[in-house]
């Protein structure tokens, strides 16, 4: 933890707390402009329900605009929070420096926007909101980037700005580099707006669809954060969903090679329409091994992605696992992503089947390519890195699924394999994605159920779709 605050951090907030009380009632045209847009920023990634604390809310011109089922705002200024009261009657407002916070409750969403920028002590700061903070509490930064700064001092001496006294002008490796020594873990950074002033056509021309392609000349720096998780591995039960089409051969296999984790693991065989005899043999295998734990279901609809949502439906266990019936993806290996769960070093573990050398005939080169090219696309989209969106091997924990599908209606049901919708949703709910490396085998029994070239295409149509709900918003 960091000292208390000397003399001549005091003197700062003094000389900051003076200038915001000093600021005019009502704010120009081009201010509101910019907070309009910048609430427009943080509604994305604010779910409605959630309880909000922005520190250095100032009259809470930002804070009003936000979609959330609680507000609350600290700042140094008396004069600033009085105004902040008169616009949000409902919400709790507190004079407070962030480096001395002390609430004693928690928030869903701590907001820091343009607050790094005054703050005395940054990493104090950042500390502090510890206390404020849980597991599943997110920190939404925004900040100048420093290659406007010349725009600014220019403003400043045209007087069509005020001037902000010792301002910070934080780099995205400085902000980054605060979070590390606070205890907080950047999630994902999204540059946005080229267009700060919201006017017609300009403004979506310039922020919604030339933005997203020159991310390094964005004014507004958003950075989302959680706490670094610090606990051990709790003991949590596993449900491993196998959706099963014309695998008769890998049933039992799947049985015999699927560890226990946990507290204890049932398998939901998920059978989708074969044309061989995969349902007698999951039937046969269940009643030949009935100390294991074993669920099994018929399809009611088609692809992968509704089996693995039905499995879902019925599955016991605080954390879900996908596991191909196909055995490429070792099952041994699951222990790895419930080791990730469990001590929360990951919210969404995405199996990775490109950093191990593979079986040589696991992968064709096509595939390969494909492979390769989606990992960029889809971190390019979710600003999170994801080497392999194609593993059919994705974990997370039960109750992190159940908001993932009640926020499902954003997407929309446009994914037949299951995959996407789970790393958009999980991606929507800003929760921390990881890799887990594995080792891909070749298939040693009937022949994959990917059809090479027209579900190429319609990845390529869900990269479009997704791209104007995660990017070119």
């Amino acid at each position: 933890m960091s000292t208390p605050l000397g003399h001549l951090s005091k003197e700062h907030l003094d000389t900051i707390q003076a200038h915001f009380d000093a600021r005019p009632a009502t704010t120009t045209p081009a201010s509101r402009s910019y907070r309009k847009l910048l609430a427009h920023y943080y509604n994305l990634l604010i779910p409605p329900s959630a309880s909000v604390l922005e520190v250095g809310c100032g009259d809470g011109e930002l804070l009003v605009q936000l979609n959330a089922g609680r507000k609350a705002g600290i700042d140094l200024s008396e004069a600033q929070l009085i105004r902040a009261r008169t616009r949000i009657p409902q919400g709790k407002f507190y004079t407070q420096a962030g480096e001395l916070l002390s609430l004693g409750e928690t928030f869903d969403i701590i907001i820091l926007s343009e607050t790094l920028d005054l703050a005395a002590d940054v990493q104090r700061l950042l500390e502090q909101l510890a206390s404020v903070s849980t597991s599943e509490t997110r920190l939404l930064i925004n900040f100048h980037n420093n290659l406007w700064r010349p725009v600014f001092t220019l403003g400043e001496s045209l007087n069509l700005r005020t001037p902000v006294p010792s301002a910070n002008w934080l780099s995205s490796h400085d902000v980054e580099n605060f979070l590390e020594l606070s205890e907080w873990e950047t999630i994902k950074r999204q540059p946005r707006l080229l267009w700060p002033i919201d006017t017609p056509v300009l403004a979506p021309l310039f922020n919604r669809w030339i933005a997203p392609f020159f991310p390094f000349a964005c004014l507004a720096v958003f950075t989302v954060a959680r706490l670094r998780p610090k606990a051990a591995a709790r003991p949590l039960s596993v449900s491993v969903v196998i959706p099963a089409r014309n695998e008769a051969g890998n049933i039992e296999a799947a049985v015999l090679r699927t560890p226990q984790m946990g507290t204890w693991t049932e398998l939901i065989f998920v059978e989708g329409h074969s044309k061989d005899n995969t349902w007698d043999e999951i039937e046969r295998v269940r009643a030949a091994y009935p100390n294991h734990r074993i669920t099994t279901l018929r399809q009611t609809g088609k692809g992968k992605g509704n089996a693995v949502r039905e499995g879902y439906a019925v599955a016991k266990g605080d954390i879900l696992m996908i596991l191909d019936a196909d055995l490429t993806m070792p099952p041994e290996e699951l222990p790895k992503f419930y080791e990730a769960i469990a001590t929360g070093k990951a919210e969404f573990a995405n199996g990775s089947r490109l950093v191990y050398p593979m079986d040589k005939n696991a992968m064709q080169f096509l595939n390969m390519i494909a492979n390769h090219f989606f990992g960029v696309a889809f971190s390019w989209l979710l600003g999170q890195r994801v080497k392999d969106t194609l593993c059919g091997t994705k974990v997370l924990q039960r109750e992190h699924y159940l908001r993932v599908a009640a926020n499902r209606a954003y997407f929309g049901e446009f994914d037949p394999f299951g995959d996407f919708d789970l790393l958009f949703g999980a991606d929507k709910l800003n929760l921390k994605i990881r890799d887990i490396p594995i080792r891909y085998r070749e298939r040693t029994y009937g022949t994959t159920n990917i059809q090479r070239w027209s579900h190429g295409l319609l990845l390529f149509r869900m990269i479009a779709f997704a791209a104007r709900k995660l990017k070119f918003v």
